[in-house]
């Protein structure tokens, strides 16, 4: 589930377990369906700072975009294959 940042301040979201979300100004991140019922988290929403959107729909679209950008990152990397580490001087 996705969380959009409404306000023009960068939010720390504090989600259950000790664990924190940082959003910069109009920023989406993704928190688990049960952290939208964590007591700071349902502030957030009720004061506006925040905004749930549709999980239905986002979550499509976040997988899509997870797949695109790691598989343009393994591209871009260099890392072509063989497994090979290499250390040391060069």
């Amino acid at each position: 589930m996705e969380v959009l940042n409404k306000t023009r301040r960068p939010l720390t979201v504090s989600l259950p377990g000790g664990k924190k979300l940082r959003l910069g100004p109009g920023k989406v991140g993704q928190v688990a369906p049960k952290d939208a019922n964590h007591p700071p988290v349902k502030k957030l929403i009720d004061d506006g700072d925040i905004e749930v959107l549709d999980a239905g729909l986002t979550k499509g679209a976040g997988g899509f975009r997870k797949t695109s950008s790691s598989s343009s990152g393994g591209t871009a990397s260099g890392s072509s294959g063989g497994g090979v580490r290499h250390t040391g001087d060069r």
